[in-house]
């Protein structure tokens, strides 16, 4: 296999990867704060919230992500700079819809996590801290939620290991991360499978890496909980 493209291109894979990390954060930052409301309000007595938020999930968890992304991207027309980073130029007005499209899909599918995590909480909790006279909403913020975070921790992990891998799809209107790097780089240098290759390596040892520190996290956090 041909890897000679690496001393002149290693950049772009160096950049193309710290774009997908940055996204990816975004993504996962905005969806959780989406799916930890939309799980409340599934959780709500309010029937045209509860409809709405429902509506919202099947939709997004039932429709390919890849077709989302171009459906967000002609709707939402946004008019902003193109920004230098390092030897790549990253067109805002790609990647915000891009960022907008995928914590939607990502705060569908957190909502069903979180709404899981509240729910494995006993019971009694809700109806101790009642009893003392919290209102709901204090309730479910300092009593509810914090214990939830240990059993939404794990998930929410997974979605940011699998969010890294589908950003990839943001290729499609023209974001230039790791796979849109990696696919300019086989084009540049006819070169079709081994920069592909390499992008892939890439996202393994990303991936890798982040699955062994959310395991680090969630020991520290059993460990905490065990004391």
């Amino acid at each position: 296999m041909n890897f000679s493209f690496l001393p002149e291109f290693w950049s772009y894979f160096n950049y193309g990867v710290l774009v997908t990390i940055m996204i990816s954060a975004c993504v996962v930052f905005f969806g959780t704060i989406l799916g930890v409301l939309v799980a409340i309000i599934k959780r709500s007595n309010i029937t045209i919230l509860d409809w709405l938020a429902s509506i919202y999930v099947w939709i997004f968890r039932g429709t390919p992500m890849v077709v989302q992304i171009m459906i967000a991207f002609v709707l939402i027309s946004v008019d902003l700079p193109t920004v230098d980073f390092g030897i790549l130029d990253l067109d805002l007005s790609r990647i915000v819809p891009g960022i907008i499209i995928l914590s939607l899909n990502s705060g569908a599918y957190i909502s069903e996590s979180v709404r899981a995590g509240i729910e494995s909480v006993n019971k009694g909790q809700t109806e101790a801290a009642y009893s003392l006279g919290i209102k709901p909403w204090n309730t479910m913020r300092y009593v509810i939620l914090p214990q939830a975070i240990k059993n939404i921790l794990p998930a929410l992990g997974n979605e940011f290991v699998t969010i890294i891998k589908d950003s990839s799809l943001l290729q499609t209107i023209g974001v230039m991360e790791l796979w849109n790097g990696a696919q300019s780089v086989a084009t540049t240098t006819y070169l079709t499978l081994t920069p592909l290759l390499f992008a892939a390596f890439y996202y393994l040892m990303v991936t890798t890496a982040m699955t062994g520190l959310l395991k680090l996290m969630e020991k520290r956090l059993g460990e905490g909980a065990s004391k």
